[in-house]
């Protein structure tokens, strides 16, 4: 379906094209007199001219009733990806060839005349499809219930907000006859049970009805309900095709902060902590030269604190959290020191990972007192170090599957008794 071979797509820095005359002449002008150009719009270290490329040495074959996960850290050339495919812009060198008809979805409202009615563009998108009006009549009724804005058609769409823009696109794109679907990231505009709408339909369409999904995404858990293939691309480059799970693990390593310990003299703090009575200064690694550790091993760090003022009774709360910012855990330490005014201590501690899936993770440290009401204050609350870990696993234990296992690993159950049932079978 589609067939990419030997792709670089290379721009220059500074340059501007299809600008108008005066523009050309604006940015000739600034670079006689050895001034910026005042119509540049790529930010760059580098100088004027330099050649940058956003992708390099691409291949990849796509084939029919393929739901596709594109995925890398911004900047990486997911979207400059999509609009190679979609023809949207060319390649520097190599070739693309597309066999289908193609709908994209590169930006919330792409194609829709604002001062058209929510039905007048869904004929008009239908048009610049290629479909004649006989066929989008056949297919309104179910865009528009799909959509889910019945009592807002026939309102010019320049008064839609964002989340209608988004699922008024997404229906047109979906049910209009197409064989390739393109997504970028623009279902992170709607609300949740339309994003599940929205998956649901594209695995049915992969899976059942043969047409190809390619969809760019920084939610892990949306590529993992849709896609059933996933690339990775980083700096221009694709570093790997296959597997979902595995995709999003390197994806995720990648992601790792590479520092072994975090200083906390530029970190924000929120502004009920602005005048904290501790202030935590550094947390590092002490049991590892690296971020990974194994379900056997105890993450141990190091923290550094200092207290401005007496505080007695001192506890911690260490949260853990996944990728995508939730709370799977917490180790609660109570009671772990007093601090008096001017003093800073250095405080060694250490906690298992014996219970979590392989994953990235990432702990928070918010240290507590309690008032004279009994009642828990926060005085310190600041983002920590990241870690992986990898499970050991025995010969012919299972491989964990987060999409529908999770990230803990419960132990414990066991098979107390079993006995033949005297049931009759019917």
């Amino acid at each position: 379906m589609i067939d990419i071979r030997n792709v670089d797509k290379q721009y220059r820095i500074g340059q501007i094209n299809g600008t108008t005359l005066q523009h050309e002449l604006q940015s000739w002008w600034a670079r006689k007199q050895g001034r910026d150009d005042p119509n540049r719009k790529l930010s760059s270290k580098g100088q004027y001219g330099d050649l940058f490329y956003a992708l390099k040495d691409i291949n990849l074959q796509i084939a029919p009733g393929e739901a596709v996960g594109i995925i890398g850290a911004n900047g990486a050339g997911k979207s400059t990806l999509l609009k190679l495919i979609s023809r949207i812009t060319s390649p520097t060198t190599g070739t693309i060839d597309i066999d289908g008809r193609i709908t994209t979805m590169l930006e919330v409202g792409t194609g829709f005349d604002g001062e058209l009615t929510g039905k007048e563009n869904i004929y008009f998108n239908g048009t610049l499809l290629g479909m004649r009006k006989e066929e989008v009549d056949a297919k309104i009724d179910e865009i528009i219930a799909f959509s889910g804005l019945e009592e807002f058609i026939d309102t010019p769409v320049k008064r839609y907000s964002s989340g209608m823009y988004m699922k008024l696109g997404f229906a047109v794109a979906a049910h209009l006859n197409s064989e390739i679907i393109i997504v970028d990231e623009v279902l992170a505009v709607g609300d949740n049970d339309f994003q599940n709408k929205c998956i649901r339909y594209m695995k049915e369409a992969s899976s059942l009805h043969g047409r190809t999904v390619l969809c760019v995404s920084h939610n892990m858990q949306q590529i993992r309900k849709l896609c059933t293939r996933c690339v990775v691309i980083d700096q221009g480059h694709l570093i790997f095709d296959g597997d979902p799970e595995e995709a999003i693990r390197i994806y995720l390593h990648q992601s790792i902060r590479e520092e072994l310990m975090i200083d906390y003299k530029d970190v924000a703090r929120p502004s009920w902590l602005t005048d904290q009575p501790l202030f935590l200064h550094s947390v590092c690694f002490l049991n590892h030269e690296n971020n990974l550790f194994s379900d056997a091993e105890k993450v141990c760090i190091r923290m550094v604190c200092s207290a401005a003022k007496d505080i007695m009774g001192v506890s911690l709360r260490i949260e853990i959290r996944d990728t995508f910012d939730e709370a799977i855990g917490t180790f609660i330490l109570y009671d772990i020191a007093d601090l008096h005014e001017g003093e800073k201590k250095e405080i060694v501690l250490e906690y298992p990972v014996k219970d979590f899936a392989d994953g990235v993770y990432n702990a928070v440290y918010n240290f507590f007192v309690r008032d004279e009401l009994g009642n828990n204050l926060n005085i310190e609350n600041v983002p920590g170090l990241s870690f992986q870990v990898k499970r050991i696993r025995a010969d012919g234990e299972l491989a964990w599957d987060h999409h529908y296992w999770g990230n803990i690993v419960l132990q414990g159950a066991e098979i107390l008794q079993i006995t033949d049932a005297d049931i009759p079978l019917t």
